[in-house]
């Protein structure tokens, strides 16, 4: 295991603690609201794309952690047998794997050395991948295996953090020419989402649609398709 993928765990588990229990469950009207409105914003860039079903599309999420998003695409029209999770730490891994359906392929370790045809996946996602990843070199190395990865009219789905966040050193926010300088030959569609999560944990669950809506300067993540001609 490299430098950076034995910082990122020790990160990980860092911020696992820090969190708490509860914290990205959806019984937390934040976490909720975060995840609807996330997937309202992927199918409407996909419906923006041309896109009317996931169903025969093969699609694959770097980081998969215990497969909450896998299970979304599922909800959402994506046959279990054509997704594949990628995931480096070994609980996690498990964790999906009890999750999900059998028939999805889940894998475990470094996303670098994963089996992935070229050209194979419709989609790739990276969910809050990026921002943990503090070296470079290694961000620059891991966009170019996703963008080897995805067919021709596919896509990088990415959602990630806009801004630094003040209180957490492990992550830091990846700004959009940072994202168009990974993936320089793709073209891009671009959403703003989710409310401030220290903001929105305060707020009572009925006012957070409206919220978000209202005070969307304070979204502090992007959702980005980035397509590959």
């Amino acid at each position: 295991m490299s430098d950076e993928l034995r910082a990122l765990a020790a990160r990980y588990a860092r911020r696992d603690t820090a969190a708490g229990e509860g914290r990205y469950s959806l019984f937390n009207a934040a976490a909720q609201q975060a995840q609807q409105e996330r997937l309202r914003a992927m199918v409407s860039l996909w419906r923006a794309h041309g896109w009317t079903t996931l169903a025969g599309r093969s699609m694959l999420e770097v980081g998969c952690g215990a497969g909450g998003n896998l299970l979304d695409l599922i909800r959402l029209g994506a046959e279990p047998a054509r997704l594949t999770g990628v995931e480096l730490l070994p609980e996690r891994a498990a964790a999906a794997r009890a999750s999900l359906p059998g028939a999805v392929r889940v894998i475990e370790g470094d996303a670098l050395a994963a089996d992935i045809a070229p050209l194979s996946q419709q989609a790739v996602l990276a969910f809050t991948v990026f921002s943990s990843l503090l070296d470079d070199a290694f961000q620059q190395r891991l966009a170019e295996a996703m963008w080897r990865w995805v067919a021709p009219g596919g896509g990088v789905l990415w959602y990630d953090f806009a801004v630094d966040n003040p209180r957490n050193p492990d992550v830091r926010g990846v700004p959009m020419r940072r994202v168009r300088a990974l993936f320089p030959q793709a073209r891009f569609d671009v959403r703003r989402v989710t409310l401030a999560p220290p903001i929105a944990r305060r707020l009572p669950a009925a006012l957070l649609g409206a919220a978000s809506a209202c005070l969307w300067p304070l979204r502090t993540h992007r959702l980005v398709w980035a397509v590959k001609a």
